[in-house]
């Protein structure tokens, strides 16, 4: 089909059939603003910020949702065009709370940034004052935390739940002034089918869905002279919390990282990537037991909390596929108020154990109560990407010019195997590293897996071909374990990540978290693989230290007790 011809602010451009108007602006330099569209999700065209005129009919026209015609002439500057979308922001604002200065995401809310492109005074937006809404929040969950006050009804919160994670757990209620986006039942979020992976944090263009901060805790925790506070800090970090300080998304900058965090006080900073590597040798071994029983298969991965939420609430039947592995989060914890304790000659009950993570639900892990097997709540306090990087604002560090540090030692080496943990794809490309070495003692050959969508591919392990799958947000997922419940799963190892792309699209990332930015950020995590001088798990020698001392075996009597945990049926 021949191309479309249009003209665009007096600039002529030729576009494929079916492409938006928005998208054919961008194609000329032209950026059109937008509120309710989000690239990732189904156009909804409900907000008018994107408005062009027409000039053939003289009409306005969403962009985001209209088709480039052939003969077009679109002008987004003309008075008409301006003066509706100011219109349009200047409503939204009426009605929206005037809390800027103290609101989670003042200077990252896509409103704030709006009003101010646009030109929009406060007398503008006096001449629609009115009444406001004054509904409760929802603070009864431990991950996120819902203002609906906030809420401009543009409901990309809903279409991520319902389209990329498959749960729903988001909608529309009411009508008119009355409009809101609303659990099910209007229960509270701590009550309803979500599995705090934060997504709809992540789209949400104001503050009306926030994580849960710790930031009180942290800085009392810090504070406080009884207290000795260790950090560890997920692979991604290294390779996003760079966004925050204008730095391009995947720009490593681990050695600011670590120093970021001596400054801040905490004792001991170590890498996650260290218990990634223990949770190479626990679910590599664990998956060799299955092959052997043939017992619980296909092995489907634990490390990823979100998921493991959603499986329990819904696929309840398939939990005993799960590994019992615990997340690297938990497994350094328990750690560390066991072994490092003795090695440290500390009180566990003295130890305050601090996670940096780019996962809202990881705060959800850390308050389960199965993660006190260290004989104390093994992880005290989650710290999102962000929380992390208005912690370090609020110091008045300068990150950007920081002299690079190293990690503290005892638990302080890490592989490349480990680092890969934080993408799509990563923790079965490094369970599979160790699993065939183990069994044949030859080296595995890049799997190559995609990042969205269901993924699959075959490895030739001492004669046998195993088949595994990989897949990224929950909706993804939900395909895969229905063909297991229905026995017609040909795989004998899957890994379900939450968010997509995995950890680099965490909810807790960056915002805006963009499919580009993800994509910049696993290549990040591969260049410090490829250039690791370890890159399996079974040659950490820190790891490999802390079995000869302490561990014993993988899945021996102390390692199941402290690495190894159950589900439940929720």
């Amino acid at each position: 089909m021949s191309k479309i011809t249009l003209t665009i602010d007096d600039q002529v451009v030729e576009v494929e059939p079916g492409t938006t108007i928005l998208d054919a602006a961008r194609q000329v330099g032209v950026e059109i603003p937008t509120l309710c569209y989000h690239p990732d999700l189904s156009l909804h065209g409900s907000c008018r910020v994107c408005v062009v005129e027409d000039l053939n009919s003289h009409r306005l026209l969403a962009s985001c949702a209209v088709p480039a015609g052939e003969g077009m002439k679109i002008s987004t500057r003309s008075a008409k065009t301006r003066k509706a979308r100011r219109m349009n922001v200047e409503l939204l604002l009426a009605n929206h709370p005037a809390d800027c200065l103290g609101c989670d995401r003042s200077g990252s809310c896509e409103l704030q940034e709006l009003t101010y492109n646009l030109g929009i005074s406060r007398e503008a937006v006096e001449r629609f004052a009115g009444e406001k809404r004054d509904l409760p929040l929802d603070t009864s969950g431990v991950a996120l935390k819902r203002d609906p006050n906030k809420c401009i009804l543009c409901g990309r919160c809903v279409r991520v739940c319902e389209e990329i994670q498959g749960l729903g757990a988001l909608e529309f209620s009411g009508r008119g002034f009355d409009s809101i986006v609303t659990t099910a039942f209007d229960l509270p979020q701590s009550e309803v089918n979500c599995a705090k992976c934060g997504q709809c944090a992540a789209v949400c263009p104001v503050g009306a869905i926030t994580e849960v901060s710790s930031l009180d805790q942290v800085w009392a925790a810090l504070e406080d002279p009884a207290k000795h506070v260790v950090v560890q800090t997920a692979p991604t970090i290294q390779v996003s919390i760079g966004e925050e300080f204008g730095l391009q998304p995947g720009t490593v900058v681990t050695g600011k990282l670590i120093a970021a965090l001596r400054r801040l006080g905490f004792q001991k900073v170590f890498s996650t990537e260290f218990s990634a590597d223990l949770t190479i040798l626990e679910e590599g071994n664990e998956f060799i037991s299955r092959i052997q029983a043939d017992k619980n298969l296909p092995h489907i991965t634990s490390c990823c909390p979100g998921w493991v939420k959603y499986a329990e609430q819904n696929y309840a039947d398939l939990l005993n596929h799960l590994s019992t592995a615990k997340s690297p989060q938990q497994m350094f914890s328990a750690i560390t108020k066991t072994y490092y304790a003795e090695q440290a000659q500390l009180d566990p009950e003295d130890i305050f154990t601090v996670s940096i993570m780019p996962c809202t639900a990881k705060k959800f892990e850390a308050a389960r109560e199965e993660h006190r097997d260290s004989g104390f709540q093994d992880t005290d306090a989650v710290l999102t990407t962000r929380e992390l990087a208005r912690m370090i604002k609020e110091a008045g560090i300068d990150f950007v010019n920081l002299a690079e540090d190293r990690y503290d030692q005892i638990m302080g080496e890490t592989t490349g195997a480990a680092t890969i943990f934080g993408t799509t794809g990563g923790v079965t490309e490094a369970a599979l590293r160790t699993v065939k070495e183990v069994l044949t003692g030859e080296s595995l050959s890049k799997l190559n897996l995609g990042v969205l969508g269901v993924r699959e591919a075959e490895v030739e392990i001492a004669g046998r071909n195993y088949k595994v799958a990989v897949v990224s947000g929950l909706a993804d997922a939900a395909q895969v374990l229905d063909m297991v419940r229905d026995g017609k799963c040909e795989y004998d190892w899957i890994e379900v990540m939450a968010c997509p792309h995995g950890c680099v699209g965490g909810g807790g990332q960056p915002i805006p978290s963009t499919l580009e930015k993800k994509r910049k950020r696993a290549q990040g995590l591969a260049s410090i693989d490829q250039t690791n001088t370890i890159r399996k798990s079974h040659e950490n020698p820190d790891v490999l230290k802390l079995y000869e001392e302490y561990l014993g075996e993988p899945l021996g009597g102390k390692s199941h007790h402290l690495l190894h945990t159950s589900y439940r049926v929720r």
